[in-house]
């Protein structure tokens, strides 16, 4: 892939379209799942990945929230956290990761959350296009040049990167 080349994979980006009552669906679904995480499951754990290439990262857009996120997602039972980046990359954005390092561990207590996530980075990876419900599109998009909607604690981290601050243990 061509740095900058813009790649939209996901639903949108191979010409599915979700119509505006699936996308309703979706995120009531969303809400209705972060409602029983919260009443549920107090505490919760996650994992990112930074997929640096080219002094470009990959972002993914969501089907049921706005804005640009790293990909990542949820922590399975007994599935180690090395096992869970690896595969959340493969699910939504079809990366096949072949070096992975720790970047930090952050918390998130915002709207009633215990909510923690682990962040790695990866420079070495492989893309295969990829169907994801769960992913609109996905963007690489220049480290230094951040596109509007970017998540705060994506944006963060991401500055982090550049600033290669040492592993970090702090608020998301």
């Amino acid at each position: 892939m061509q740095p900058g080349a813009g790649l939209r994979l996901g639903w949108d980006g191979l010409g599915i379209h979700l119509s505006r009552s699936k996308r309703w669906l979706l995120r009531m679904a969303y809400a209705g799942v972060t409602l029983r995480r919260k009443l549920a499951e107090p505490v919760t754990l996650g994992v990112r990945v930074l997929l640096v290439r080219d002094s470009q990262v990959l972002l993914v857009r969501h089907t049921y929230r706005d804005g640009w996120y790293l990909p990542g997602g949820g922590v399975k039972r007994r599935e180690t956290l090395e096992d869970a980046i690896r595969r959340e990359a493969r699910e939504e954005v079809g990366a096949t990761v072949d070096d992975l390092r720790l970047m930090g561990v952050y918390s998130n207590f915002v709207e009633a959350k215990s909510d923690h996530v682990v962040v790695f980075v990866s420079e070495g990876f492989t893309l295969t296009p990829v169907q994801s419900s769960e992913i609109a599109e996905l963007r690489f998009v220049p480290l230094s040049g951040l596109p509007a909607g970017v998540s705060p604690g994506s944006a963060r981290r991401i500055a982090e990167y550049l600033e290669r601050v040492d592993a970090a243990a702090r608020r998301w």
